[in-house]
């Protein structure tokens, strides 16, 4: 049987068993806030999935294990190539698209908690890292986030060094935040019925409307079977109004989440306020089963949206039939970002804590490529943001799409790097007859280990502002780098072990609990101790 006949199966075993989602409209539970009552079009007639191409089905991680209430776990996540080592002298230049997102690791410790392994392909390493805050310097003069690099030892290879990237947004104070419109994008479809669902997103967005003032408007559009707008835009001085439209939402239906995206855009752009902020916060399962239900298909249909300056937050809930390789895919092409919230802890961590970087956007398009010195450097390896890797030409193309960061953000990006005179793993190969590597350039006869450069645009606009940085070769042990720098090659070398990278030399639980548990007091010292935690959790169900 193929992979694409396969999912097809699954997909029609996930609807007879799951009630919520299955429904035909004559069936539907009924919803506290009548339909009837909303503007939007007729019902929709409730289908099947579609087939997955067979390409767009191989590339999908689908976990089927029966889960503890009886119901087929129907969870998709794409699969992971992981980055193989490169060749500095004939691939001198790696290119790749920021990421802020930190939707894998809340998931991944959802796994653990219920004393389970993730699947791999739920485990994108830049957004373990990237869920931790690190303690960069706030920029200066008018770019809007600061750059960072530190390099030293490798902890799960001696022979090798760990480079470093570090950007950090510029902080915006709550009183200094520009107004805002928000749309909430709410699903309400059958399969939100559960308390990890509905009921949680509504705490969520009674969180964030608390932390909202007179000068924040926020609307409502909820989808089920239809599409409907259960808030005009209201001023957020009207808390009781606007928890008073979250709070008689039910669910039931089917899921129409294309009809939604176009009314929540609509809404937005029908609303939009000139330099402030406009922004859909969808909350969904991604559990996509009427209307647009191609996985492609919705992404262009975001990409559309998305050029009329409305940007786009997506939030993920529940599990069982949680469709996180959709979701990411609509984060990443709606100028946006995206978490995953399985408690209110994490909610109010996304939502409230980092209400500035999850509302605010600072800087848009940001790509990052780093200039390997291939006098110094034997090769080298980009650890995560497999999906995020950009062609070197594509770095100087403003027409082409990447990620964004929010106030006060912080991005990091590490780089396995091989010294020359060391051996590079996976690089004995031929070399071509046709083109040997050229002479070095001047530049390479320096002590330069690398230079990184940056390219971003303003919030609002169109061509790209140029930054670069040039880093000088150094040889410091792992024990002499700052604490931030070992935290964050534990949590490099913790997402390494969950998915069995072939990479991952020496790293081991035990070292990784050794160095993380002896972390400075701050901010982020719960979150770290939970990580501690997680990672004693893992060890004991990997052995």
């Amino acid at each position: 049987m193929n992979a694409s006949r396969f999912l097809s199966l699954v997909a029609v075993g996930g609807l007879l068993i799951h009630g919520g989602c299955s429904q035909s409209p004559s069936s539907m539970a009924p919803c506290d806030l009548e339909l009837s009552e909303m503007q939007h079009e007729p019902m929709a007639r409730t289908s099947l999935p579609q087939q997955l191409p067979n390409a767009e089905a191989e590339a999908l991680e689908l976990t089927v294990d029966p889960s503890a209430d009886g119901r087929f776990n129907t969870e998709t996540y794409d699969r992971i190539d992981e980055s193989p080592f490169l060749l500095a002298s004939q691939n001198p230049l790696s290119t790749f698209s920021i990421d802020v997102d930190t939707a894998s690791y809340a998931n991944v410790r959802r796994f653990l908690r219920q004393q389970q392994l993730p699947p791999p392909g739920a485990v994108r390493i830049e957004e373990l890292i990237n869920y931790f805050s690190y303690d960069y310097p706030q920029p200066v003069g008018d770019v809007p986030f600061s750059v960072n690099v530190e390099v030293a030892r490798c902890p799960w290879d001696g022979n090798h060094q760990l480079a470093r990237i570090g950007l950090k947004g510029r902080d915006v104070h709550q009183e200094q935040r520009p107004l805002s419109n928000l749309v909430f994008l709410l699903d309400v479809s059958g399969s939100m019925r559960h308390q990890n669902k509905l009921p949680l997103v509504k705490r969520a967005m009674q969180m964030l409307v608390e932390r909202l003032g007179e000068n924040d408007f926020v609307s409502i559009v909820v989808y089920s079977g239809a599409s409907g707008l259960a808030l005009p835009p209201t001023s957020a001085d009207q808390q009781p109004v606007i928890q008073a439209a979250l709070d008689q939402l039910a669910a039931g239906g089917s899921t129409n989440g294309g009809q939604g995206i176009e009314l929540a855009y609509s809404v937005a752009r029908g609303n939009f306020i000139e330099g402030g902020v406009n922004r859909v916060i969808l909350c969904t399962d991604g559990d996509f089963n009427v209307g647009t239900t191609n996985q492609s298909e919705l992404v262009r249909l975001i990409e559309d949206n998305a050029q009329s300056g409305v940007f786009l937050s997506v939030l993920g809930f529940g599990l069982g039939n949680y469709k996180d390789s959709t979701m990411e895919k609509l984060a990443d092409r709606g100028n946006g970002n995206y978490a995953y919230i399985d408690t209110d802890a994490e909610a109010r961590k996304v939502l409230v804590e980092q209400l500035s970087g999850t509302l605010i956007t600072i800087a848009k398009d940001v790509k990052i490529q780093v200039d390997f010195n291939s006098a110094r450097v034997a090769g080298y390896r980009l650890i995560g943001y497999e999906n995020r890797a950009l062609r070197a030409e594509d770095f100087s193309d403003d027409a082409k799409d990447a990620g964004e960061i929010g106030a006060g953000h912080t991005v990091t990006a590490l780089y396995e790097i091989v010294p020359n005179g060391q051996p590079v793993p996976g690089g004995d190969f031929e070399p071509s007859k046709y083109q040997q590597p050229g002479e070095l350039a001047e530049a390479a006869l320096s002590d330069e280990l690398l230079t990184v450069r940056i390219r971003y645009k303003d919030p609002d606009g169109q061509v790209s502002n140029p930054l670069e940085v040039a880093v000088v070769a150094d040889d410091h042990s792992f024990d002499a780098a700052t604490d931030d720098f070992r935290f964050a090659a534990c949590v490099a070398q913790f997402g390494m072990l969950l998915r069995d990278s072939k990479y991952r030399g020496d790293a081991s639980f035990d070292s990784i609990m050794q160095v993380a548990a002896a972390r400075p007091e701050g901010n982020d010292a719960g979150y770290r101790d939970e990580f501690v935690e997680l990672v004693a959790t893992a060890s004991d169900l990997k052995r």
